[in-house]
């Protein structure tokens, strides 16, 4: 058992891990007010707090004390806080990723001459878990179409790009409405040109046809509106005014709450 934290594994770095405890739910952040005359509070619902890993890890018999020390150096450098967020990866939990880092200073506890033991916990500011191989959508007419995920447990912020020509006139658009919600392109996109926009992020950009940005694309939006993905099905209603639809492509960003 271990797990991978930036791209190199604990089993690379000579520390065995174990998964210890298991946060069902993240943390919890109530909205209450205190009403005069009245029993009890007033509830404003509530949202996820920050979710908190921790591992319980082993460094098994070295050739010396110096060489445990060793260990730890490389792992201190390994998982060092100041360096941000990182992906980490949990064996036990093979199908997604959290964005975290160490929250608290590492102690070891040292056993016989040269082995040891610790707890690391890590934070992710971001409680999601997301899907290591996510769920792509492709739309190349107009009309309304079925997404159907079936990865995660939460509603996702995906990521659109849109491909189409739209010019500078007031009546051309292209229309994307996903749940209810719309997003519509009424600014000037030509062809070959991709508009990428990030829900999650809450930006858009105009790529050209090898990825390189062209500029910004907020200003193509009619209104800042970025239309979340339910689990399971969501209807999509792809229309235009006065311009060409050629491809909708829709990155899910699947999660787990």
């Amino acid at each position: 058992m271990g797990f991978q934290f930036n791209g190199i594994t604990s089993k690379n770095m000579k520390i065995k891990a174990r998964l210890t405890s298991w946060q069902a739910s993240p943390a919890l952040r109530n909205f209450y007010e205190t009403v005069p005359g009245k029993a009890g509070v007033a509830d404003f619902g509530c949202d996820s707090g920050e979710r908190i890993i921790t591992l319980t890890c082993y460094v098994y018999p070295q050739k010396d004390f110096a060489a445990l020390v060793s260990v730890l150096d490389a792992m201190s450098q390994w998982l060092d806080p100041t360096a941000g967020l990182k992906q980490l990866i949990l064996d036990e939990v093979p199908d997604r990723y959290f964005l975290a880092r160490l929250s608290e200073s590492v102690d070891c506890e040292r056993l016989l001459r040269s082995a040891g033991t610790f707890t690391l916990k890590f934070i992710c500011p971001d409680p999601h878990g997301y899907a290591l191989e996510d769920e792509t959508f492709v739309i190349s007419e107009e009309g309304e179409h079925e997404v159907l995920r079936s990865i995660g447990t939460t509603v996702s912020e995906p990521v659109y790009s849109i491909q189409g020509v739209v010019s500078s006139d007031t009546d051309s658009y292209i229309s994307i409405i996903t749940g209810g919600e719309e997003l519509r392109i009424s600014g000037a996109l030509a062809e070959g040109e991709t508009l990428i926009v990030d829900s999650a992020l809450v930006t858009a950009k105009v790529v050209d046809s090898v990825g390189n940005t062209l500029r910004n694309g907020l200003p193509l939006l009619y209104e800042l509106n970025f239309p979340m993905l339910e689990t399971g099905s969501n209807t999509v209603v792809v229309a235009t005014s006065n311009a060409t639809f050629t491809e909708l492509n829709i990155q899910a960003n699947s999660r787990w709450r």
